[in-house]
């Protein structure tokens, strides 16, 4: 899993440089310049990538449109006015004035092009990316990077858009506009209205990642997410790109792995009908149907299994807490340097649970739902 990372001709130390001089942020920074402590600048899933990137994890290379871009663009774009008046007049409840707004406030973030300044920096830091890569226009995925993606009362993930397999700087340029628009979604605007947040105090990032073109790619939590079992790890897994794992369009495969041993403790083999892969003529993500064949065939092979099972220990013991991790196995590369970490993040729903319970019930670690496992009799060795 620690690999080591290849000097970048970037700007890093200027940019840092700059920053403690009180200049403005950077447009842009790569992931190696990003941290935990980023996420004001880069939002959550970029910050997550630069911690993962820094730790030594296996992590496709990348670069963040800051939150400095986004504010920028919609200030020269004079968006804010437009936004604040569609927003400030809206009835959350109508569900029809609600769509109607969110599709009138993306279509002006759609028709306003990028600044030259802002367009030659996403633009050369692509080049760049693409020469790293040694891939002509190499293929990337787009990822919305909010900053406030998941706080203690509140989950933004999943709800602004990601675009997989984009190739040129044109296209990135248009979906970095699109994963702005998102911000802006019906679902986003009544969620934070729900919640009390304010509609215009929030930022995005825009994630430009290296595409793993992935064999077989899903989801890790470093607990059960059914029962909270913090001695086991599982792995959802499909064929193809995660998306139809993390969208749940599809009943992956699961595999229930001993935190301790690394043994494979169950293992449910499901029928998989469909799957996301790239399309080679169009050069565009697709959405497949998986021949008959190959539907009850194992997704993972148990070497990948007990490798992803080892990443998310040394991942969740990097962060101190129980991690939703997603993965991929590039077919691209060789078997053993082939599994990339493609996202990971604090997991929320049990740890929310065992926060409000822990009052009376005291802390509880790892090693304390290993034993209570062995103590059940579960296999540890």
């Amino acid at each position: 899993m620690m690999i080591s990372t290849p000097h970048l001709p970037t700007t890093g130390a200027a940019s840092a440089r700059a920053r403690a001089a009180g200049a403005s942020p950077p447009l842009v920074c790569w992931f190696e310049e990003c941290s935990r402590e980023s996420v004001p600048l880069v939002g959550g899933k970029c910050a997550s990538l630069g911690e993962l990137t820094n730790a030594g994890v296996r992590v496709p290379p990348g670069f963040a449109v800051t939150t400095e871009t986004y504010r920028r663009f919609i200030a020269e774009a004079g968006l804010q006015r437009t936004i604040g008046e569609q927003l400030a007049r809206l009835d959350v409840g109508d569900l029809g004035a609600l769509e109607a707004a969110s599709a009138s406030i993306r279509a002006a973030i759609h028709e306003h092009p990028f600044s030259n300044e802002i367009e030659d920096a996403i633009a050369e830091s692509y080049r760049k990316l693409s020469v790293r890569c040694c891939v002509p226009a190499a293929p990337v995925a787009v990822r919305s990077s909010a900053t406030a993606e998941d706080l203690p009362d509140a989950s933004f993930a999943g709800q602004q858009d990601t675009f997989l397999w984009i190739r040129g700087a044109n296209e990135v340029l248009d979906h970095a506009r699109r994963c702005i628009s998102s911000l802006f979604s019906a679902r986003a605007i009544g969620y934070r209205a729900q919640k009390g947040f304010s509609q215009t105090d929030l930022a995005l990032s825009v994630g430009v990642q290296k595409m793993a073109n992935s064999f077989t790619a899903g989801v890790m939590f470093t607990l059960h997410p059914g029962n909270g079992d913090r001695s086991v790890i599982v792995i959802d897994s499909n064929f193809g790109f995660g998306e139809s794992v993390v969208s749940g369009e599809v009943t992956p495969d699961q595999f229930v792995v001993n935190k301790v041993t690394l043994d494979i403790l169950e293992r449910t083999i499901s029928t998989k009908e469909i799957c996301y892969t790239v399309d080679a003529k169009s050069q565009r993500s697709v959405r497949i149907e998986v021949p008959h064949e190959r539907r009850r065939v194992q997704s993972l092979i148990d070497d990948e299994i007990t490798q992803l099972a080892w990443m998310g220990k040394q991942i969740e013991k990097h962060y101190g807490c129980p991690m939703d991790i997603e993965w991929a196995v590039d077919k691209d590369l060789p078997a053993g340097g082939n599994l990339y970490i493609l996202q990971a993040r604090p997991e929320t729903v049990w740890s929310r649970k065992a926060r409000a319970s822990s009052a009376q019930a005291g802390e509880r670690s790892a090693v304390d739902y290993i034993l209570d496992s062995m103590l059940r009799g579960r296999k540890v060795n």
